[in-house]
């Protein structure tokens, strides 16, 4: 009994001390868009932060939507180039 107080009581204060799993900012999305949390902080570099995540698909980042307040979201589309034809990148892969 008492070993399994112990062992109760280092499991609680190892899930008090824990850091809370609250996702606090990046870039979180795949290769059709996404969104990334607003702060002023992010202001500046947040365009350059969606067309990194883009260019994983070598697609490029349209920004849709930009809410410039605590606890909302920058949206963004990631789309193909203009003038990129996936039959011509294709054979350009397998030559």
């Amino acid at each position: 009994m008492r070993l399994t107080s112990i062992m109760f009581a280092a499991v609680a204060t190892a899930a008090l001390v824990m850091p809370a799993q609250a996702w606090w900012g990046g870039v979180k999305g795949n290769d059709t868009g996404g969104i990334i949390s607003w702060s002023p902080e992010i202001v500046p570099v947040y365009p350059q932060m969606a067309a990194d995540h883009c260019a994983r698909w070598n697609k490029v980042a349209v920004i849709t939507s930009v809410h410039p307040w605590y606890g909302d979201f920058i949206g963004f589309q990631c789309r193909w180039p203009r003038g990129y034809d996936p039959r011509k990148h294709m054979w350009r892969l397998f030559n």
